[in-house]
């Protein structure tokens, strides 16, 4: 392989390694973002349960329901963000394998282009060599 086949695709790797980590620390983000929308909803139940026994909770229940849905808001606003940004990274990341497996065709391309002149010069060679055992 030349070297500058080597270079590119030594670049291209560590491009696609970083978008891999890129899209891991999304996923990772975002199943954070999932988990406090389950513990948003789980404390809203736990606070209309807890209403329904004790008069003075229940009195304050909407102030926190009123507080619960900003939070939630929040949340689902930094989920579709999330999603965005997700979408982007796979796109990039599949643009990136791409280029990584077209500078690997391009390379490979190459080396068989080299076998083949090889061969053929050798098969000059002997035929050469032939012509010559032949003449003599």
């Amino acid at each position: 392989m030349t070297s500058w086949a080597h270079s590119l695709i030594r670049i291209s790797n560590y491009e696609v390694e970083t978008l891999q980590k890129r899209l891991a620390e999304i996923t990772a983000r975002r199943a954070s973002t999932e988990m406090r929308l389950a513990v948003l909803d789980a404390e809203a139940e736990v606070e209309r349960e807890r209403s329904r026994h004790d008069t003075q909770a229940g009195m304050m229940l909407s102030a926190y329901l009123a507080g619960w849905k900003a939070r939630k808001a929040v949340a689902e606003s930094d989920l579709t963000t999330l999603d965005a940004e997700e979408a982007g990274a796979r796109d990039a990341l599949t643009s990136a394998f791409e280029e990584l497996k077209k500078f690997e065709q391009v390379a490979e391309t190459t080396r068989l282009n080299r076998l083949i002149a090889a061969a053929r010069r050798e098969t000059a060679a002997f035929d050469e060599l032939g012509l010559r055992k032949r003449a003599s």
